[in-house]
């Protein structure tokens, strides 16, 4: 393909990706009206989120290992209408049961558009030409990134109300549908399809009950419960049986024979940092500026722009640098480094940082991510056939998702006991008893609060959350070490890796001789 005809096929591509990044951030400020609406619960909230992150983490690797089976037009396309049919339903959801339930139909066709854009580009481009366009996906996930808050608190505000943050990505999908059929052309690998439907529902079923307890543990249940026993006993012995039937099945959904690669298994490691800190910086961030700052909503995503610029810029400018230099590792190792440094600095943060000061932290934590994000899955590419392509792929996805997904549970809870320690000590010092339940009971409307206590409860969000950001800091460590101990392979400039040696190989070396 020429670069334009490329070009072409990416717009389709990012769209896609686009409204499927915009839909899991826009209904952030618009869920406390749709809860009014439909008589949520506080639970309910949390399943809004939850529901969608599950089914699109738990099937990524699914749609990986569909993709190099059959045509990867065709399952990119089934994803859209996945995804639109579920955004069209959750805007005329008439109960929050039904909600969540089209939020987990949503996940599901997001799940396929985050796995196969990977995976559409690698069967594309080359590794060595791959680093120029993965910028465009890094730019995407900034994009959407900052302006689904926006865009969902407008929406909310005006007339067309809270079913519209539903549907106003219904036109973009259709768009990108109809884009992909007329650009796109791929050839079909034929060969005999097997799927390993047991070992995918034991791999589903298993990383289901984990990011279920790892969301209600702490809050519906203690971490240390006969309740958390079950979830966790039940996830250990579905994915163990999982591995059991993959490394016994023709066709796995995930080849166990991949972690036999180095650089396989140590980008596995390294994206899980990186999911936590991307996951994490757009949830913690939100909240700190919202409850601590005392900032609107749209005036917290316009603070996060720095993050944003940062994870723009440098997942574009290492692209290009990649493509001509062919080399990954100083990007891996400088992104890595510059991550470490950034959430270490975030963690001295408390509810009277200078905002100045915070803009250029967050900007460093972008670049950081931003030389990480597309790369690592670059390195993984460049060194898996062309048949394991899009179980590959899929896999670094899964992990970067997993990982933000448990990582912001756990840093979640890790904020909620910080911040009840916190008001518990000041409220202490001013003689008053009862802890955080003196303070409101633990509520989030802080506006509604008492004056004197107001300035409590902000302090104490604001100075907890330099605290999770130390423990995303020891965390990002891993990936640090995680690309140290990479080796160096210069970016191939084929689709696929060259025939490996064996029988069919040497008879034709040996026929070609006689001849």
């Amino acid at each position: 393909m020429t670069h334009s005809q490329i070009m072409r096929a990416l717009s389709g591509l990012l769209l896609a990706l686009l409204v499927a990044i915009l839909s899991s951030t826009i209904v952030s400020n618009a869920l406390p009206t749709i809860l009014a609406d439909l008589d949520g619960t506080q639970g309910q909230y949390t399943w809004v989120v939850t529901a969608m992150l599950l089914t699109s983490t738990a099937t990524t690797p699914i749609w990986g290992k569909l993709s190099d089976l059959f045509s990867k037009k065709m399952l990119y396309q089934v994803a859209i209408v996945i995804f639109t049919l579920g955004s069209i339903l959750g805007g005329i959801a008439q109960s929050m049961p039904e909600l969540i339930a089209y939020r987990a139909l949503q996940g599901i066709g997001m799940g396929g558009l985050q796995a196969l854009v990977q995976v559409v580009i690698a069967a594309m481009i080359s590794p060595r030409e791959r680093g120029r366009y993965s910028g465009y996906i890094g730019a995407t996930f900034a994009v959407a990134t900052v302006s689904g808050p926006l865009v969902g608190g407008l929406i909310v505000d005006s007339p067309l109300g809270w079913r519209w943050c539903f549907w106003v990505c219904v036109p973009i999908a259709v768009i990108a549908f109809v884009v992909l059929g007329r650009t796109l052309h791929l050839p079909v690998l034929k060969r005999k399809v097997k799927i390993d439907w047991l070992g995918a529902t034991l791999l589903v079923g298993g990383v289901a009950l984990l990011l279920v307890w790892i969301s209600l543990a702490g809050k519906d249940f203690d971490w240390v419960s006969g309740t958390s026993a079950a979830y966790l006993g039940g996830a250990i012995v579905a994915l163990a049986a999982a591995v059991y039937v993959e490394s016994r099945h023709s066709e796995p959904v995930v080849p166990l024979r991949l972690f036999r690669n180095r650089t396989f298994t140590l980008s596995v490691l390294g994206t899980l940092a990186v999911g936590t800190a991307m996951f994490g910086g757009a949830v913690f961030l939100g909240q700190y500026f919202q409850i601590s700052r005392a900032f609107s909503p749209t005036h917290a995503g316009l603070m996060t722009l720095p993050m944003v610029l940062g994870l723009f810029l440098s997942s574009t400018i290492a692209g290009q640098v990649i493509s001509r230099t062919g080399r990954t590792k100083p990007f891996l190792i400088g992104g890595a480094v510059m991550l470490v440094v950034a959430l270490g600095l975030l963690g001295t943060v408390d509810h009277t940082t200078n905002l100045a000061w915070m803009g250029v932290m967050l900007a460093m934590m972008g670049i950081g991510v931003g030389c990480l994000m597309q790369n690592l899955v670059l390195v993984v590419q460049n060194e898996v056939p062309m048949r394991d392509m899009g179980s590959a792929s899929s896999v670094i996805t899964f992990f970067r998702t997993l990982g933000g997904s448990a990582g912001v549970s756990a840093l979640g809870a890790v904020l909620a006991a910080q911040v009840a320690t916190n008001v518990s000590d000041s409220l202490a010092k001013l003689g008053i008893s009862g802890g955080p339940s003196a303070a409101g009971g633990g509520s989030l409307d802080v506006g509604a609060l008492p004056g004197p206590v107001q300035e409590i409860v902000r302090a104490a969000y604001g100075d907890a959350t330099g605290t999770i950001f130390t423990v995303g800091a020891v965390i990002s460590l891993a990936t640090l070490v995680a690309v140290l101990l990479m080796r160096e392979v210069p970016l191939r400039t084929t689709l696929d890796l060259p025939e490996e040696p064996g029988p069919a190989l040497e008879r034709d070396r040996a026929d070609y001789a006689r001849t």
